[in-house]
């Protein structure tokens, strides 16, 4: 009887299905949906570690991968670590990892959680209230929203992803390339 081996029965589904394959894989990056259009951002209220207010407009200018999590989100935990890593490796003065905790322990439960897997890159942002999900009609977590260098909607992925892979870091750098709109 013939039993094929995960990394088989990947490769099957890849040349099949190639959605069914990342997300087998656990990139979900064939998820993404990126709009025809930009589309624009409602104003966004979150505070930083200092629980200072803040919004999209301070990263103006910048590629913004605005993420959504919470520490009791699974797929939010699992995908966080490579969130860290893309931050680390993209991040700068064209792209910044925004990743907003929605705990409503509030920063040190978030802060812990980023201290316990390690993460070195990533500025911890919060909005206990959640409004922040409302606000971009989420319907769950996590989403990850991504948002030109003019504050605008480019696309978003619903539920966790391998931010890092050579895939996800091409769609990224995608939008970093494209020009400012005139």
């Amino acid at each position: 009887m013939f039993r094929p081996t995960r990394r088989k029965t990947l490769a099957l589904l890849a040349a099949a299905y190639p959605a069914a394959a990342l997300a087998a894989a656990g990139d979900n990056i064939g998820k993404f949906s990126a709009h025809k259009e930009p589309k624009p951002v409602p104003p966004l209220a979150f505070r930083d570690s200092g629980d200072r207010p803040l919004g999209l407009e301070a990263f103006r200018g910048k590629v913004v991968v605005l993420n959504i999590w919470a520490t009791w989100c699974v797929p939010c935990r699992e995908e966080m670590p490579s969130l860290d890593r893309l931050q680390a490796r993209l991040g700068g003065p064209d792209l910044e990892v925004v990743a907003v905790s929605v705990d409503r322990g509030g920063a040190a439960k978030a802060k812990a959680f980023l201290e316990e897997i390690g993460a070195k890159h990533l500025k911890l942002y919060l909005d206990p209230t959640m409004k922040i999900t409302r606000e971009l009609k989420a319907p769950g977590l996590p989403v990850t929203v991504v948002i030109d260098r003019e504050g605008r909607e480019v696309g978003r992925l619903i539920g966790g992803a391998e931010w890092d892979t050579p895939r996800a870091i091409a769609l990224l750098q995608d939008f970093v390339a494209r020009p400012r709109a005139a």
